[in-house]
């Protein structure tokens, strides 16, 4: 699925900043990904719905909006996709289940709402393992979503739709969830930035969970600066969520520019168990290498805690 990018070396500040300048319009950004969309996924099956209709009528709001002079927020015009665990008004939500494929829900959950006051342009609801039970993303009552790298191969699960879409340029980000891995696996199968953010950082009120004292919901980018920008935009203490955190959101994209220079980073042995193959051993020591990353021993910290020391 390789091809020229419809995004080419931009991020979500950068593009937005071109639709408020006026060299884009938001419904020209839109119908952009749309027709991509059109033409790409009926051979990855990231979407379960495609709200072209929806999509259309926000980004014509928010190009009347900067029309007129008024403020816009974050992340104007872009292009966003919500994981099908997430509650949208009026936009059926269906966890990748045939018993909720006709469930509309009356209210949006806390981020999806704050996706709208940020003016994102949703795109539509993405495809996942039923109720965020796997971790391939073939156990879809809507088919198995395929990577866009090899169409051969798994996209990762359970968000394996948000990481395919951010892969494939379906998306310009999306939002997943994350139980134990759900987010960050399909990033690392389809070469994006997925990130579970801490407990209580950002609002589960509207997330149908998987595992209430686990789940959270998290960004999927194309990069860092993108995950970081979006993060600030979904975290926040909310009433509506007994578990949210009352902490203020610090600015997550103020140090993106001072590198990783002292960083120490542990890589436990345990991960690095039998039956791991060797290709993937050696793509993660790679990387290790490339990024001239110290690892050094922690000890003391667990009795029985052990890395790998290089």
């Amino acid at each position: 699925m390789a091809g020229e990018s419809i995004f080419p070396a931009q991020t979500a500040k950068q593009l937005s900043a071109k639709v408020q300048s006026g060299e884009y319009t938001a419904q020209q950004l839109t119908e952009l990904v749309l027709s991509h969309i059109r033409a790409t996924d009926k051979d990855i099956n990231a979407y379960i719905t495609v709200d072209e209709k929806g999509a259309q009528q926000q980004a014509e709001a928010i190009d009347q909006k900067i029309a007129s002079g008024q403020p816009v927020g974050a992340l104007a015009g872009i292009p966003i996709g919500v994981k099908d665990v997430l509650c949208t008004q009026g936009l059926r939500t269906t966890c990748a289940s045939k018993i909720l494929d006709n469930f509309i829900p009356p209210y949006d959950a806390t981020i999806v709402a704050n996706l709208r006051q940020a003016d994102a342009v949703i795109l539509g609801k993405l495809n996942m393992d039923e109720f965020a039970m796997g971790s391939s993303n073939e156990n879809s009552h809507f088919g198995t979503v395929q990577n866009p790298h090899d169409l051969t191969r798994v996209a990762g699960g359970s968000s394996g739709g948000s990481a395919a879409a951010v892969a494939s340029e379906e998306a310009f980000m999306a939002l997943g969830s994350d139980t134990g891995g759900s987010i960050r696996q399909p990033a690392s199968f389809c070469g994006t930035v997925g990130l579970k953010p801490t407990y209580g950082r950002v609002s589960r009120y509207g997330l149908i969970a998987y595992a209430s004292s686990l789940d959270q919901a998290g960004p999927l980018t194309r990069n860092v600066e993108d995950a970081a920008l979006l993060l600030s935009v979904i975290a926040g203490h909310d009433p509506s969520d007994s578990t949210s955190a009352d902490v203020e959101v610090p600015n997550y994209t103020a140090n993106l520019d001072q590198g990783v220079d002292g960083l120490t980073i542990g890589l436990p042995k345990e991960y690095f168990a039998e039956g791991l193959q060797d290709d993937v051993r050696q793509a993660v020591m790679n990387g290790v290498d490339v990024r001239k990353i110290h690892v050094q021993r922690i000890i003391g910290f667990f009795a029985n805690f052990k890395c790998w020391s290089g």
